[in-house]
């Protein structure tokens, strides 16, 4: 368990409530517009917490704060992770997953074991501009030699997880895809082919992207809000629960 970084209180990343937030290093997509750089690019260079020290803080917070937010990098690539995640179950905690949707296995164990309570799920692309979109011409993570057939079994693994959130009967459980939407990999089309995807989908968000000095790679911008909102009428012809973040 690569642990690099606690936001000790935040009302942002759990919706509706008082949480912390964890952050686990390393991650098998190199999304070029990631805000994540470090713990994506260089996790081993960076200070690891020890899990005792993440559980020591939350037992002391108990009864202040509500949840905990499992984000990254990419949380399921940790094989440890149930464990983690009932370690902190014990101590009373609601949890929420940010996971790119990499890993269905691990996803449903984590589910079906009631470990989390919410999970955001992102969803890059449409499916035919994925590879493009998690930057894996550069990936270590799948072979050269092998590059298609990679990519193959990444989407059928990025639809499993999906199917798994959208099949959700369990009432006590929570999630929300959302997307990042970069001007130089997103376009009406794109939305189109997305919301007929998740069709159905308990919520959507749009997310606005906004470069800062931690993205692996600069140069790219933001829809200007008037299309970053028709994006939203498109996909709601299908999930009416869409929305956008990042705009005032």
């Amino acid at each position: 368990m690569l642990i690099l970084g606690l936001n000790k209180t935040t009302l942002l990343d759990y919706p509706e409530h008082l949480a912390a937030t964890v952050f686990l290093g390393g991650c098998n997509f190199r999304c070029p517009y990631c805000h994540n750089r470090d713990l994506v690019v260089n996790p081993t260079l960076l200070p690891p917490y020890a899990p005792e020290e993440i559980l020591a803080f939350l037992s002391k917070r108990k009864g202040i704060l509500e949840s905990v937010c499992i984000s990254g990098g990419e949380p399921t690539l940790n094989p440890d992770l149930p464990e983690f995640l009932e370690n902190i179950k014990v101590l009373g905690y609601s949890i929420k997953l940010d996971t790119n949707g990499s890993n269905p296995d691990m996803l449903r164990l984590l589910k079906n074991e009631h470990l989390i309570d919410y999970c955001a799920m992102d969803i890059k692309n449409s499916p035919e501009k994925y590879q493009t979109t998690i930057g894996l011409d550069n990936n270590p993570y799948i072979a050269k030699s092998n590059e298609k057939s990679g990519h193959d079994v990444l989407l059928s693994n990025i639809r499993r997880s999906a199917d798994i959130l959208l099949s959700n009967t369990d009432t006590s459980f929570t999630y929300e895809f959302r997307t990042t939407v970069v001007k130089e990999f997103h376009g009406e089309s794109d939305m189109h082919v997305i919301s007929k995807w998740l069709s159905g989908a308990d919520a959507y968000f749009l997310q606005s992207y906004e470069e800062n000095e931690n993205v692996i790679q600069k140069g790219f911008h933001s829809h200007i809000e008037e299309t970053l909102h028709s994006f939203v009428a498109i996909c709601r012809e299908h999930i009416p629960n869409t929305h956008l973040r990042g705009v005032s």
